[in-house]
């Protein structure tokens, strides 16, 4: 049933409902990314990854814990946006790709901090580069259809302002490009652009659905 056919105080609160989880993945993705700021980057040796987890075991255990919990709310706000302004099924998909990206790169975040300090630095770059892989590039393509299935149906109707159409056109294509970064390390640039840029984009959407 759309939104049209509903009474203007039910359609009203159908269109804000999206912001708390919206806010929710956005508190649990800053303070995962805060908890988690020293993680060593893709290219560090294995070595220093295994002595890394061994000596940050408390705070990698809780960021994986945000970074699981963020997965939720943005599997709830991708369903409610999608309610809301009536995109098609590519952005419930996209969401829901996003969320389980999250899901599997906070659980090998777990597994690697689980290693012990005598475990072979190859299994613990090997477990970490599961973690980027999804947490990074599985993450952005989900987002990036996320983001194309609500931005397209904005810039071809009225249901919100153009200007979130074309922003998250900008953050579709960021994230498709940033899948690059599996094969050339200089596309990974692109990676926290979408993360950030992706976040920027879905608290704007989910605002301007709440002032319809």
């Amino acid at each position: 049933m759309s939104t049209a056919t509903v009474r203007p105080d039910t359609a009203a609160r159908m269109n804000t409902a999206a912001l708390f989880p919206t806010a929710a993945f956005a508190v649990l993705t800053i303070a995962y990314v805060a908890l988690n700021a020293a993680t060593p980057h893709p290219d560090a040796s294995g070595a220093d990854v295994l002595a890394y987890t061994t000596a940050h075991h408390g705070s990698i255990d809780a960021g994986a814990l945000l970074l699981l919990l963020a997965g939720a709310p943005l599997a709830i706000a991708t369903a409610l946006l999608h309610r809301v302004l009536q995109a098609p099924p590519i952005a419930v998909i996209g969401g829901a790709l996003a969320s389980a990206a999250l899901t599997l790169s906070a659980l090998f975040a777990w597994t690697g901090a689980r290693l012990p300090a005598t475990a072979a630095p190859e299994l613990a770059r090997s477990i970490a580069d599961m973690g980027y892989m999804t947490g990074g590039p599985a993450f952005a393509a989900g987002f990036g259809l996320l983001a194309v299935g609500i931005s397209i149906p904005v810039l071809f109707g009225r249901s919100l302002p153009r200007w979130v159409g074309w922003f998250g056109s900008v953050i579709a294509v960021a994230a498709f490009v940033s899948g690059l970064a599996l094969v050339a390390t200089p596309f990974s640039f692109l990676l926290p652009v979408v993360r950030f840029g992706g976040l920027i984009w879905l608290i704007a959407t989910a605002i301007a659905a709440a002032r319809r």
